[in-house]
């Protein structure tokens, strides 16, 4: 058996890794690209608006090493330009972290046709799409015992049945949760791992209504008593990253507190 540091140093260091953090300008996705910067990858984020993501990643390469590839990744242009981008700069993928997503709320009688097609195509299409297209770069340097990652982006939404009306948004998350365990087999003997985090409540835009009005209710219901943090975002997916993570593989992780439970 080859010996593997136990060093925590070791086991959970993320640098010198290539990540790619789609919608991570804003966010869940700037949580967990601060989080990767931090700690010494470098770093590619991506965004529909190009002027954002620029400014964002010239903000944490104050701290690191972040560059921007700005893209429209509900569209086959977008997610070509993105790949074609990277492709060009990078040999290889250590991480992919598929963050990008959209939401629709409306009422179950009037819930538009369109809407519902936007959510599934970035939610899920993209996702699948986006996997197929870099698989190059992330089996490049991928190993059985050091895999590339693939951590997917699902929600609590799509584990238990959400109290908003955000039909495709719940459906499309729960469809993320299981493509990550049909890629996770399918993709394991290739040397990367698929897994999902479950986020529950944390400060974002796609946020910013529900927490307006029920942050104190979400509170009261959460085992932990509170939303969640930046860290607690960033912790988790450097440890799916990480040497300490290497087997495990087509999971999905709730990150809410034990809100999903109660």
């Amino acid at each position: 058996m080859v010996e593997q540091s136990l060093l925590i140093q070791d086991l959970f260091s993320v640098a010198g890794k290539v990540v790619l953090v789609t919608g991570g300008s804003r966010g869940i996705g700037l949580m967990i690209a601060h989080g990767f910067v931090a700690n010494g990858a470098k770093v590619y984020i991506s965004s529909r608006k190009a002027d954002v993501c620029h400014a964002v990643a010239a903000e944490l390469s104050k701290n690191g090493r972040c560059l921007a590839i700005p893209a429209d990744l509900a569209t086959n242009e977008g997610r070509e330009t993105l790949i074609t981008t990277l492709q060009a700069q990078e040999a290889s993928l250590d991480v992919l972290v598929n963050n990008a997503g959209a939401a629709w709320g409306a009422p179950f009688d009037t819930y538009p046709e369109s809407g519902y097609d936007k959510v599934m195509e970035i939610n899920v299409k993209s996702i699948f799409m986006l996997t197929q297209a870099l698989l190059p770069l992330l089996e490049a340097n991928a190993s059985l015992t050091n895999p590339a990652r693939v951590i997917n982006i699902g929600s609590i939404d799509g584990i238990q049945v959400p109290s908003t009306e955000n039909y495709a948004y719940s459906a499309s998350k729960a469809a993320v949760h299981h493509l990550t365990k049909v890629l996770g087999v399918q993709l394991g003997r290739r040397g990367i791992t698929v897994n999902a985090i479950a986020p529950g409540p944390f400060e974002s835009k796609m946020t910013a209504w529900m927490l307006e009005n029920f942050q104190e209710d979400i509170e009261a219901q959460c085992p932990l008593g509170r939303i969640g943090r930046p860290a607690d975002m960033a912790g988790i997916a450097l440890y799916l990253a990480s040497a300490a993570a290497a087997y495990v593989n087509g999971v999905v992780i709730p990150v809410d507190g034990g809100l999903h439970l109660a």
